[in-house]
């Protein structure tokens, strides 16, 4: 099957959809997938924007919304992962993935999920050492310094994917894992980015975290964004027929190579176009809920056996999960809106001065898989251990949600050029 990789979206999702259809159009092909690697700005409305990291003049509410509303609908089923410049309090409700607009996918803190047999690791954030090994406390309002660690990868999640046992076909991130720059065109790199040299150079141009997953899981193909390149790069692992082929792309500008279609195998005989649950992955989560701490300190870290990943997921709890979904692994189409999306017809342009949300919002699907695992909600635990009233998103929609909005006027830096698709086909460096 066809899967378009975009890098950073930065909220362009009307720009990045536009040039799909452009190169399918043009080249007679379909698409089946798009995959998003992190700044996705998933903007509902100003509140959003104000839990986003950016400085002033980079906030725009892009064009998310539309989609969030119901005025448009994402015409591919599209999956992504959190960067460093999010709505952090939408994703917040979602920290195990979720459904952010219909047809339009989050994985969540990590996950992994699958596609017509294809699967799909993910894990949001960049790496910043002095909070890798905390817990994840952050929750809205943020402050000036948790507005920036709540994208921060932690040690939990990294443990979590390294316990995945057959080899993951696709890996997403926004950073980079630090090995894989030295196995590109690395002169190519720094002639067209000096001010890398010095991290290269100190081996920290990107998330070392990253390359224990890299090293451990050793998926077939590896896309990230972050750093507003394109760097394609073969990876070997000690097996001498096994190797990563990894691929960073730009954000979404003109005549900037932000897009790339890829060839990807897949399992003919699947029958199902749907996004579903790998079970492995959601026995990994039931596993190692006990570690979960929403305390700066990660409080179980001390028993967590990290040097050592056991050989395997035993069987009975595989079974157990299954058991749990009642043999069900089709992930629910069951998105709800839990604010009022941004309308331009109604809402001034002062939308820079929103104030920040003063709760986190209880998400229904959070709820719902948390109660069939049986794991912790992570914004639920927060609001309990806080003496805070669960919020009842019912309050705060207005009856004509659904009405059809105004369209905000195209800000005139969306243009883009339109893509040629190339296959994944050789293991030559340049993809």
């Amino acid at each position: 099957m066809k899967i378009a990789v975009e890098g950073c979206a930065h909220g362009e999702l009307e720009a990045i959809y536009e040039t799909i259809e452009t190169i399918e159009r043009e080249h007679g092909i379909t698409i089946d997938l798009l995959l998003c690697c992190g700044d996705f700005q998933s903007v509902r409305n100003p509140e959003d924007l104000a839990c986003m990291a950016v400085p002033a003049h980079h906030k725009h509410m892009c064009s998310f919304y539309k989609y969030y509303s119901g005025e448009k609908t994402a015409p591919i089923l599209t999956i992504f992962i959190g960067g460093n410049h999010e709505a952090s309090n939408y994703l917040c409700e979602l920290p195990y993935g979720g459904w952010v607009a219909p047809n339009i996918y989050y994985m969540g803190w990590a996950s992994v999920v699958s596609y017509r047999g294809v699967r799909i690791g993910g894990i949001s954030g960049i790496y910043k050492s002095h909070d890798y090994t905390k817990g994840r406390f952050e929750f809205p309002p943020y402050t000036k310094d948790t507005v920036r660690s709540t994208y921060h990868q932690r040690i939990l999640d990294v443990y979590r994917l390294k316990r995945v046992t057959p080899r993951i076909d696709i890996m997403l991130s926004h950073d980079w894992p630090t090995a894989v720059c030295r196995h590109g065109d690395l002169n190519s790199l720094l002639r067209r980015k000096p001010f890398f040299r010095d991290d290269v150079e100190r081996n920290a141009l990107g998330s070392p975290a990253l390359d224990e997953i890299l090293n451990h899981n050793r998926p077939k193909l590896w896309f990230s964004g972050h750093l507003h390149c394109k760097y394609p790069a073969v990876y070997p692992h000690q097996s001498a027929d096994e190797q990563t082929r990894f691929l960073a792309l730009d954000k979404c500008l003109p005549h900037r190579d932000f897009l790339q279609i890829v060839d990807v195998p897949h399992d003919v005989n699947s029958g199902s176009n749907v996004l579903e649950y790998d079970v492995e992955w959601l026995t990994i989560l039931r596993l190692t809920d006990e570690f979960l701490s929403i305390e700066r300190r990660q409080t179980h870290l001390s028993t967590l056996n990290y040097s050592t990943i056991t050989s395997g997921i035993p069987e009975s709890d595989i079974q157990e999960t299954l058991h749990s979904l009642d043999n069900e692994t089709r992930i629910p189409c069951d998105f709800e809106r839990t604010v009022p999306p941004y309308d331009p017809s109604r809402e001034s342009k002062t939308f820079r001065k929103a104030n920040q949300p003063q709760y986190p919002i209880v998400n229904p699907q959070t709820s719902r898989l948390s109660e069939l695992l049986g794991i912790c909600n992570p914004v639920k635990l927060y609001l309990e251990s806080s003496n805070k009233t669960e919020f009842d998103t019912s309050m705060r929609l207005p009856d004509d949600l659904d009405a059809t909005f105004v369209p905000e006027t195209p800000q005139k830096d969306t243009a883009t050029k339109s893509l040629k698709p190339v296959a994944i086909q050789t293991p030559e460096p340049d993809i």
